[in-house]
């Protein structure tokens, strides 16, 4: 699937489509319903099916200073939307320019001028344009002036609550992927290029995955049973430590992953780690016996709960 350029005009072939618009940061159960509706109106009228979404996030430009909330990168969000069907991904790049451009600008600008959108479907708190001043009602009309579509699709509930972004962050830091898995439909899962550490693991018999967590929301510290992908397309089971690692100095903040009954060489390679299930707290030990007592346990506890 492609990747196109939101800020500039898309290939022939992907004008006159219907695009699923939005942030679909987690591409959880609710962005699934909206791109899920737009995709089949878009096979419905033979037309390019095609989903939005916005880099950085809105919030990461207006609060540069704000903690990292992400729950997914670009590339897992194009291999989701992928998975669900559409024929492209368009980026907008949120920027000065595009802040700046008023609800008006971005549909004639954006939808109509880059994409050429014959229809545009968006969940029913979407909002847009420069200070908010777009909201779906605001879309609608100037889909209507303008011989677009626009449809809004109702949030989503899950356990008698609207499944959301921000729920599903709750439920990671407080310690609960599964919760976050079932909102999802997919564990909760970080990549990264594995770094080069101290390897102090592997010393102590438990050589680790080194990722840096990025822009990433920060789960929960603590150990993890854990699944991870690797660039071949393999996928291990293990566990993992995501914190600051107190027992060594200095604290470094990291996710480190030690796969089970693997002995290959990792460095550079992009990998995939879904958090499964949670264990328990980081801690410190006085002393590296105790430590590797611990991972000894832990990883007993993660071999447990993977086989189930």
């Amino acid at each position: 699937m492609e990747r196109l350029d939101g800020g500039a005009p898309v290939p022939d072939r992907y004008r006159g489509g219907i695009v699923a618009l939005g942030n679909f940061d987690g591409f959880h159960l609710g962005h699934q319903a909206v791109v899920g509706r737009a995709i089949g109106r878009a096979r419905a009228a033979g037309v390019p099916a095609l989903v939005a979404t916005f880099d950085p996030h809105p919030v990461r430009y207006f609060k540069p200073d704000v903690a990292p909330f992400r729950l997914t990168t670009l590339d897992q969000r194009q291999r989701l939307f992928a998975g669900a069907g559409a024929d492209a991904m368009v980026v907008f790049g949120f920027d000065a320019a595009l802040a700046g451009l008023t609800a008006e600008a971005f549909v004639d600008e954006r939808l109509i001028g880059a994409l050429g959108v014959t229809g545009v479907v968006t969940g029913e708190d979407f909002t847009f344009g420069k200070a908010r001043g777009g909201n779906v009602a605001v879309l609608a009309a100037l889909g209507a002036a303008r011989r677009f579509s626009v449809e809004t699709v109702g949030a989503v509930a899950a356990e008698s609550a609207v499944v959301s972004s921000s729920r599903i962050r709750d439920l990671l830091k407080a310690g609960d992927p599964q919760g976050a898995a079932a909102l999802l439909t997919r564990p909760f899962a970080i990549e990264g290029r594995v770094q080069h550490g101290d390897k102090v693991g592997r010393t102590i018999g438990y050589p680790t995955a080194n990722i840096d967590l990025g822009n990433y929301l920060r789960p929960a510290y603590g150990i993890y049973a854990v699944r991870g992908r690797l660039a071949d397309g393999r996928v291990l089971d293990g566990a993992a430590n995501i914190g600051v690692r107190p027992t060594f100095d200095p604290p470094k903040e990291l996710l480190e992953v030690y796969f089970f009954d693997f002995a290959g060489d990792l460095y550079g390679q992009m990998i995939e780690v879904e958090l499964i299930a949670y264990l328990r707290p980081e801690a410190k030990f006085d002393s590296l016996d105790a430590l590797v007592a611990q991972m000894d346990a832990d990883c007993v506890a993660a071999r447990a709960v993977l086989a189930a």
